[in-house]
């Protein structure tokens, strides 16, 4: 019998990439935590000095983004692991667990709701926008990203994704903020800039279909495909309200009426 003491599982070791969410650090994952990143990057000003909640935080490195420049930094997920590894690796994020159709906070309590890359996996979004414009303080802004349907899974009834509920287009979100009670401030989308474009044209026109045939044919990627992916930055996106429904990925700035 072995007299070895099993260790209690490291919470701030990396969160398993499950196709669910994305994690930083791990080369393969770039393009795609890149793409999501800048939407926390571009909208960081919008949380200076403000009290912030993160519905739907995820791994939490945006969170911690956040927290360099507000106030406070509150974050809810409904998933253990995700809530405990942020607790251990992000000590900074006040991390709470919860359902993001009820949420745990009382009316006009933040200043700003952050929810990047989540309502697509929700069942009820109404009922979470409903949610988030009662935490909110009157004035207060909800921040929120979501894939872009029309390009994300392009002719199809029922999203690519199977972690995805439902996808939405620009005039699909527009309608749900403004059923829900939100004035929407800004609708505006992610691009590919001028070094992914290239990409795209040295990877046959599209460097994510390049990235999704390598990962379903479970082949090893070729070294340049790794190298150009592993390479990429938030300033290869752009963020621009033109051509809205050529997006990848749609951000909205909605506001809670005073």
């Amino acid at each position: 019998m072995s007299d070895a003491v099993v260790s209690p599982e490291n919470h701030t070791d990396p969160l398993p990439l499950t196709g669910e969410r994305t994690v930083p650090g791990i080369a393969e994952e770039n393009y795609w935590f890149r793409r999501h990143e800048i939407a926390y990057a571009r909208l960081l000003d919008r949380c200076a000095g403000k009290v912030v909640l993160e519905a739907g935080s995820g791994e939490g490195y945006g969170a911690n983004m956040i927290a360099e420049v507000a106030e406070r930094v509150i974050g809810l997920d409904y998933d253990d692991s995700a809530v405990a590894h942020v607790r251990a690796r992000y000590p900074r994020v006040e991390m709470i667990q919860g359902n993001l159709a009820d949420l745990s906070l009382d009316d006009d309590s933040v200043d700003i709701v952050v929810n990047f890359q989540v309502i697509e996996h929700l069942w009820d979004q109404s009922q979470f926008l409903r949610e988030c414009l009662r935490v909110l303080k009157p004035g207060g802004q909800l921040l929120i990203s979501t894939p872009n349907r029309i390009t994300f899974s392009p002719g199809r009834d029922t999203p690519l994704n199977p972690f995805h509920t439902r996808e939405l287009n620009a005039a699909e979100l527009d309608e749900l903020l403004v059923e829900a009670g939100f004035q929407v401030e800004l609708m505006t989308g992610v691009h590919h800039g001028a070094n992914l474009v290239a990409l795209d044209a040295k990877w046959g026109g599209s460097i994510i279909d390049a990235q999704i045939e390598r990962a379903l044919a479970g082949e090893p990627w070729p070294a340049d495909l790794a190298a150009d992916v592993a390479a990429v930055r938030i300033d290869d996106f752009d963020l621009k309200p033109e051509d809205i429904d050529a997006s990848l990925d749609l951000v909205a700035i909605a506001v809670k009426p005073r």
